[in-house]
């Protein structure tokens, strides 16, 4: 049987790049990687423009800073994430303690769920905002990008949630490895000694019961 430690086999093996790549996780972070180059590039380089008026810039969702510097801030965070834990992810078959693996994939975990939720609360600003725009100068396609990979992200990153969850919930393969507290076995020795102060390591012999089965014989007389 083949044995394993929270989704990776034991430590030891060679890297496989192509089986990595292959990885619907690793997909799932690549394409989550995408999306949220799409959101803040987008942002940052179409998502403001210029108010005549003021000789400043104005985000393109109803003029509300806020929404774009939202939308800017997840996605960035979203990209170093992600390279973050696709970097571990390359790793994590070299590790070979089981502690080590775990806390990597809490962090995943916990990562991806939280990104999961901002994503989602990013989609439903930018969609609200978007709707109430009313600019005419609005770049309508990169605006409905921003929207549309916005929603896809959470698609992504909550996929990668389940995946977490999965190596989490697999755990140890105690059976395999071995991870047994030597402690709580019980060591019965075959002949206890029944001597309170006997030197550590002394074993009573066999033939102590017999000896002292002895004790009551008195030899005949003649």
């Amino acid at each position: 049987m083949e044995t394993s430690a929270y989704g990776a086999s034991l430590a030891g093996g060679a890297f496989d790049f192509w089986s990595f790549v292959k990885r619907p996780q690793t997909i799932a972070r690549l394409l989550s990687w995408i999306f949220a180059i799409v959101v803040f590039a987008t942002i940052v380089s179409e998502g403001y423009i210029n108010d005549q008026h003021l000789d400043t810039t104005k985000c393109m969702f109803n003029q509300n800073d806020s929404a774009c510097s939202y939308g800017v801030g997840v996605g960035i965070l979203a990209f170093l994430v992600c390279v973050i834990f696709t970097v571990l992810d390359a790793y994590f078959p070299q590790i070979s303690n089981a502690n080590e693996r775990k806390y990597i994939v809490l962090g995943d975990l916990c990562f991806s769920g939280v990104w999961t939720f901002l994503w989602f609360v990013c989609f439903c600003v930018l969609a609200n905002q978007w709707s109430h725009t009313t600019q005419t100068e609005v770049l309508v396609v990169a605006a409905r990008a921003v929207v549309t990979f916005s929603f896809f992200s959470i698609g992504s990153w909550g996929v990668l949630t389940t995946f977490a969850l999965h190596r989490y919930r697999q755990g140890v393969d105690e059976v395999g490895l071995g991870y047994n507290d030597p402690s709580s076995s019980d060591h019965t020795s075959p002949y206890p000694s029944a001597y309170a102060g006997a030197p550590a390591g002394y074993q009573q012999s066999p033939f102590t019961a017999s000896a002292a089965g002895q004790e009551g014989y008195q030899p005949p007389a003649y």
